[in-house]
């Protein structure tokens, strides 16, 4: 989410920036909340200014044995206005959140702007492709004859699940415990357990809320999502929390399945384990 004072006071250049990145920001709209914003917490903190000091005329009021009757009204009437603007002022700042949540992050200076992939500029090359003296086999064609079943997890769930077994189940289970273990006892991670539900707040920390909604499972009406990948629970072990100098780096490693509705994927129509429902991640 890019600083809120960024985004209010160079909106324009900001605007410009993210154009490069085919991102068209509504100015109009930013600046028209942002007005209303301004008025409604200045009336907010005037008539809060205004209340304060009517309290106090009351106090002297009674103590002089004048009767209140008057004065209290007019506390009402202000408490009133006063929750009216509080209520407006809400409503827009949560708009204008709403709005900043779903605008990327800002490219570099240097990142060469494209309208598409056919404008990419190869940076760096490592390496050449291996090639082959026979026909390769596409990944689904070799699965097949060692336990990996599309129609199977089709017929059990829906299309794009898998179902893997004997070796391929057993290599699924080794590659896991091999990354644990290895992350876990040479690199200094602190292997960890977490939950595969988590709240909109867990996944509005992470970026996955607004802009990816529609790419996840929701549980009980909204109230749980399955999580997209492993980062979201554990990034959000340290949200809401300050870290010590002292502790730092922090060092999690952890497996779990990752859940993706895939609605609006790329490359949804492609064979094999891309794109899948359901998949495992250290």
């Amino acid at each position: 989410m890019l600083d809120p004072k960024l985004l209010r006071n160079e909106t324009e250049q900001v605007a410009e920036q993210l154009a490069r990145r085919g991102f068209d920001l509504d100015v109009a709209l930013l600046a028209k909340l942002e007005e209303e914003r301004k008025q409604a917490q200045l009336e907010a903190q005037e008539l809060q200014t205004e209340r304060n000091s009517r309290s106090k005329n009351i106090g002297k009021a009674k103590a002089a044995g004048e009767d209140i009757s008057p004065l209290l009204k007019e506390i009402e009437d202000l408490g009133d206005r006063h929750k009216a603007a509080e209520s407006r002022l809400n409503e827009v700042l949560a708009q204008l959140e709403q709005i900043a949540m779903g605008i990327p992050n800002i490219p570099q200076a240097d990142v060469p702007a494209g309208q598409d992939e056919s404008e990419n500029q190869e940076v760096l090359r490592w390496g050449e492709p291996r090639q082959f003296d026979f026909e390769p086999k596409d990944h689904v064609d070799l699965g097949a004859t060692l336990g990996m079943d599309f129609d199977t997890a089709a017929k059990i769930s829906a299309a794009r699940f898998v179902t893997l077994s004997g070796p391929l189940a057993k290599l699924q289970r080794a590659l896991t415990q091999f990354m644990l273990d290895l992350h876990s006892e040479k690199h200094g991670y602190t292997e960890t357990y977490v939950p595969y539900l988590v709240n909109a707040d867990s996944l509005r920390g992470t970026g996955q809320l607004p802009k990816f909604e529609e790419d996840l499972f929701k549980v009980n009406d909204g109230e749980f999502y399955l999580i997209p990948t492993a980062e979201v629970p554990v990034t959000n072990i340290v949200r809401d929390s300050i870290s010590e100098d002292a502790s730092l780096p922090l060092k999690f490693v952890a497996h779990t399945p990752c859940f993706r509705s895939e609605a609006g994927s790329y490359g949804r129509d492609v064979r094999g384990l891309i794109r899948q429902h359901q998949f495992e991640k250290v």
